[in-house]
């Protein structure tokens, strides 16, 4: 984001346009690197966000609530004895460095000072610092006596600008000329890597628009001039960045302060979506893990009693030729009568009698039936649960909403992968299916496991359910209303179906039937579904976007 001192100017002068004269009624801090004031200007009560942290450093107006804790930290309650009530005298740029400067008079019944908050905008070393007569009040991040810094931050200690940057200062024109007297083929890196106060985007804007002549003047024109069309970047629904000049494809916004608070909004919403669609991904992967696990073991209990029937007959062969075994023989070798005669070795235990040998045969026969019954059904289980974890993954990785995610998170919820205190409380009002509309037919799809029941319970049996072929994927329906459904309608519930499933590609198959032909068995999984009768469609996801 370009966050630098070109911006920054423009978002002071704005800033000092809206406050001055305005009073300070409320403080608050949401979170470590926040801090929020009410400030009412004569004709309305704004609210200021001050942010301090690394991605979503800058000083712009919020109207979002925010939740803030019960107990206020120690620097909001530092601001509250110092400024709460305090005039906002001006609000400037300091020099040409990413410093906001906030002067404020405060006053009560006994004495007035003037006070100056600082808001350093750099990245991870962000900072907000008050100060009196140029003495630190206090800080957001401080410093102490043991760090190793060349800049000491905390209370009583001069309050000093950072170190300045081996960088042309472009307000001064002289050494600004100096160093654009010859400049490298890469413009846009060259004033970015030469010039104080400039970020790569903003670099990169003034190298776009120079077409020749004086550069210096060129740049000082542009970093100096309070034209400005503030916007924000998006590319696939994400924020990419704001900007105080008007960008190819950006949407524009009224205020810079009004373009910063909607790409942070947009950051912060694209930001808390993925790391809620990572908390779910995680705990299906970790309960996938936990039944391939199980299921290694089941198979690998199988492949020890795997020679079951062979036992069986090695205690069946041994019976038959008891009469020519000697007793403390460790091993003997007789004719297979179940492959035409050829020799089956047989190996013994001298302490036992030829008898007593084939009875431990067949013992261990009945042992390692018993036990290849008793994995049938469990490893059975263990793929049918294993399918069911496989869903929910492909349910979290193909939703685009904060409502998909909650709809998977409330099914994992009941399934018993997360606990309650983990998820949002459920909804009391069920989150809608997926709906879209062609050529008059209405179309539904789930957004989880447990929506793709109800839908289906909730269709006709004339209504057409579409579903990708040996892919986890939603359910669609068709509603038919007793008309026929046009072959593009059908396609385009195709592509619903393969947008929304775990395959790749422009040609997914997607299985097509009525309703009534669609059974779910007793005791299945979510999901789960029988289907007979259907036709095989190519689902194209691309066809929703156009």
């Amino acid at each position: 984001m370009p966050q630098d001192a070109f911006t920054l100017r423009l978002v002071a002068k704005e800033l000092d346009e809206t406050l001055s004269g305005g009073r300070i009624n409320r403080i608050n801090q949401p979170s470590r690197d926040e801090v929020s004031l009410l400030i009412y200007t004569g004709k309305r009560t704004l609210k200021l966000s001050l942010n301090a942290n690394a991605s979503d450093c800058g000083a712009y107006f919020d109207g979002t609530e925010t939740e803030n804790p019960a107990v206020a930290p120690n620097f909001c309650m530092l601001l509250r004895k110092h400024i709460q009530g305090a005039l906002v005298s001006s609000v400037g740029l300091v020099g040409f460095e990413r410093i906001l400067r906030f002067r404020l008079l405060c006053g009560s019944d006994f004495s007035t000072a003037e006070r100056e908050l600082y808001l350093e905008v750099m990245g991870k070393y962000s900072n907000l610092i008050l100060t009196e007569n140029g003495v630190i009040l206090g800080a957001l991040k401080t410093t102490s006596l043991d760090d190793a810094v060349r800049r000491m931050i905390f209370p009583g200690v001069k309050y000093v600008l950072p170190a300045p940057q081996d960088k042309a200062d472009p307000s001064d024109e002289g050494a600004l000329r100096a160093v654009l007297q010859s400049p490298m083929e890469d413009l846009g890196r060259f004033l970015f890597t030469r010039v104080a106060g400039l970020a790569p985007s903003t670099a990169e804007q003034i190298a776009a628009s120079y077409k020749g002549g004086d550069l210096c003047d060129h740049v000082r024109t542009f970093l100096f001039s309070d034209d400005i069309s503030p916007c924000v970047l998006e590319r696939n629904g994400a924020p990419v960045d704001f900007y105080a000049r008007a960008v190819a494809g950006a949407t524009r916004y009224p205020t810079l302060s009004a373009a910063q608070s909607a790409y942070y909004d947009k950051k912060r919403t694209v930001r808390r979506f993925e790391g809620a669609q990572r908390k779910l991904s995680s705990a299906a992967s970790a309960a996938i893990k936990k039944q391939e696990k199980r299921l290694a073991l089941l198979l690998e209990k199988r492949e020890a009693v795997s020679d079951a029937v062979s036992l069986r007959i090695k205690g069946e062969v041994l019976t038959a030729n008891l009469f020519a075994v000697k007793r403390g023989e460790t091993g003997v070798k007789f004719p297979n009568f179940y492959e035409d005669g050829a020799l089956l070795s047989i190996r013994l235990d001298p302490s036992l009698s030829p008898a007593q040998n084939a009875q431990s045969y067949f013992k261990r026969y009945r042992k390692a039936k018993r036990t290849l019954e008793m994995l049938v059904p469990q490893e059975a289980e263990t793929r049918a649960e294993l399918d069911y974890l496989r869903s929910l993954l492909a349910a979290v990785a193909s939703a685009e909403s904060r409502e998909d995610l909650v709809s998977v998170g409330e099914e994992m919820t009941e399934a018993g992968l997360l606990r309650a205190e983990q998820h949002p409380k459920k909804h009391t009002q069920a989150i809608p299916y997926r709906t879209y509309e062609r050529e008059g037919f209405r179309i539904f799809a789930g957004r989880n496991n447990l929506q793709n029941d109800r839908l289906v319970r909730q269709s006709s049996e004339s209504d057409l359910w579409l579903h990708a072929r040996g892919l986890h994927s939603c359910h669609a329906v068709i509603k038919t209303e007793g008309r026929r459904v046009p072959e593009s309608v059908k396609r385009f519930a195709a592509a619903v179906c393969a947008k929304f499933s775990d395959g790749h590609g422009e040609k997914i198959p997607v299985d097509c039937c009525e309703v009534k032909y669609v059974k779910k068995p007793p005791k299945s999984k979510a999901g789960f579904v029988l289907y007979s009768k259907f036709e095989t469609l190519a689902g194209d996801p691309t066809l929703l976007s156009e």
